[in-house]
């Protein structure tokens, strides 16, 4: 029992659990491992078994030159920047805009509220696809839309159609705010990803807030349509990068996880026997454990290996490169629904849902409250509210992603080399504790109306507890069901069917009762979803056995079946 987390004598190797540290003082299960057959990580990670294992295709983007990784990681994260400012970026100037389309404060939100609904029900599409048909012609296919409805929203002056554009751009919105987790776990390994993530995260939530702090500068000097306009210029530029550096990074993979697994003995076991070697062997599998990578020329667990060309850089600009399920069509878009009942999966739609939805909450109202008595800011000085959360949000990511990272590795050689991915969860009391400072703080200085430095210091603290909270769930989501990624990301991101819910009147909510109700109800629920990360820690290692042994979802996840 590791640090409390309840082990499982139900399953040999509990997926997720992984034997990643290079050293000497392991469990006897592991000691008979031949790790000098395994590939280490370099420089300080030298002592780290790569997990997963990549293949030696050129091919397999765990091989790819760091640099490459790097660029792309760039470009999607860039691209989820501008997608992060395309949402709230009209916020600062409510008011003005709901003047200019002739209509309401609330139906304007009610428009976000939208946008935000049909990116929710767009992740039920677009994920899917992605695990059929590779990330690339989703990333194409969405930031080919995004383009176009920012042109449609620049371009017209009437509410039904502006709400047109608004739906529309959710759709090529979805892919952007949850696909690129996925890309991060086909390119890094498990010591690499909290770092990416955080990348990722970064940029995602840098964009939210740095949109709306640019934006209150352009609404002011030259009207809400030049938002669209300079996010159409952005998404512009952006789709040619993603259509000549993005390659696929989906992979077909026969690639190993360095587990124990017992067996019946093969041949090479017997032989094993006789020289002393114990016959516990080696298990290779982890994504796609089937015969069919090596009829594709991949890399198989049995014979001599054939490794294939690697591809030119024409051939990387294919759009479409095959199949990638081997499941009937309609199962990997059944599959987020099944996984929303994951304990760890519904544990991460809880948190993420709760503290980004409560984010979406501040962007809403702060063009509200800020522009009405005691404050009575301008349009631009309503943008530049965000410059808090813009500054918190560099500072936390630039240390979540890579403390986490560090905890993780530190935890797994205190465990004697045995990682697990409930590792990813410490830092979940920091989220905590910025929460708390940023839900009930902000209410707090609204209601008694402090001086406007409360209340943005306190938006800012809020968004500081959203780093540290994305960082931990998608970090122990992709390293505890790495090969469903794409579901189980589709089902935390459900949420936005709660986003869609709150920001529909939540502007009503807080002119009847006030900001000091309303954020202690959202900052006391917030408590309740972050204090089931304890629970999850005990018991999450026997969540994740019950999930790898139960007969009907081995049957439905199975790609082969």
């Amino acid at each position: 029992m590791p640090f409390g987390i309840l082990d499982c004598k139900k399953m040999e190797v509990v997926p997720g659990t992984a034997f990643m540290t290079d050293q000497d003082d392991i469990p006897p299960e592991y000691a008979e491992i031949p790790r000098d057959q395994l590939k280490h990580g370099t420089g300080r990670f030298s002592d780290v078994i790569l997990v997963p294992q990549p293949s030696d295709d050129p091919n397999d983007p765990l091989n790819w030159p760091q640099w490459r990784k790097e660029l792309i990681l760039l470009i999607v994260g860039l691209s989820a920047s501008v997608v992060g400012a395309y949402g709230p970026m009209l916020s600062p100037g409510f008011v003005e805009i709901a003047a200019n389309l002739d209509i309401s404060i609330d139906v304007l939100a009610q428009s976000t509220a939208w946008l935000i609904l049909c990116i929710g029900l767009g992740l039920f599409i677009s994920n899917p696809l992605a695990k059929i048909i590779g990330r690339r012609p989703v990333y194409l296919a969405a930031i080919i839309i995004m383009f176009v409805t920012c042109i449609w929203g620049a371009a017209v002056d009437q509410y039904n159609s502006f709400l047109g554009s608004r739906i529309l751009a959710g759709i090529g919105m979805a892919p952007y705010e949850v696909l690129v987790q996925c890309t991060i776990g086909d390119m890094y390994f498990v010591h690499e990803r909290a770092t990416r993530i955080a990348v990722w995260n970064l940029f995602l939530l840098t964009g939210i807030s740095g949109g709306s702090l640019v934006a209150g500068y352009i609404i002011e000097r030259k009207g809400y349509q030049w938002t669209f306009w300079v996010c159409a210029i952005f998404f512009g530029v952006l789709m040619l990068a993603v259509f000549f550096l993005v390659p696929e990074t989906a992979y077909r993979r026969n690639a190993v996880t360095v587990v124990a697994a017992g067996g019946s003995p093969s041949e090479d076991g017997e032989d094993a026997e006789k020289n002393g070697a114990a016959t516990r062997q080696l298990k290779l599998g982890h994504e796609h454990d089937d015969d069919a990578a090596a009829s594709d020329g991949k890399e198989g667990t049995a014979g001599t290996p054939t490794v294939p060309q690697k591809h030119t850089y024409l051939q990387s600009l294919r759009v479409f490169t095959g199949r990638y399920s081997r499941a009937p069509g309609w199962k990997p878009f059944a599959r987020p629904i099944v996984m929303l009942f994951y304990p760890a999966v519904f544990w991460g739609f809880l948190v993420y849902g709760t503290v980004i939805t409560w984010i979406v909450v501040f962007s809403v109202v702060n063009g509200v409250i800020f522009v009405n008595p005691p404050y009575n800011f301008s349009v631009s000085e309503t943008g530049l509210i965000s410059l808090s959360p813009f500054i918190m949000t560099i500072v936390a990511e630039l240390v979540s992603g890579p403390l986490n990272d560090w905890i993780c590795v530190y935890l797994t050689k205190k465990n004697k080399g045995i990682y697990e991915p409930e590792f990813r969860l410490p830092l979940m009391a920091i989220s905590l504790v910025f929460g708390v400072v940023g839900f009930f703080g902000f209410g707090a200085t609204v209601e008694y109306q402090t001086h406007w430095i409360g209340p943005v210091l306190c938006f800012g603290f809020a968004n500081a507890s959203l780093v540290f909270s994305a960082t931990c769930v998608f970090g122990y989501i992709v390293d505890s069901y790495k090969e469903h990624n794409e579901e189980a990301f589709v089902a935390i991101n459900a949420r936005n069917l709660l986003t869609f819910g709150l920001t529909y009147f939540v502007n009503s909510w807080l002119a009847a009762q006030g900001p000091l109700v309303v954020f202690c109800i959202l900052g006391s629920l917030f408590v309740f979803v972050t204090l089931l990360t304890i629970p999850v820690w005990i018991y999450g290692k026997k969540f994740r056995s019950f999930t790898g042994r139960n007969p009907f979802l081995l049957r439905f996840m199975n790609d082969a079946k």
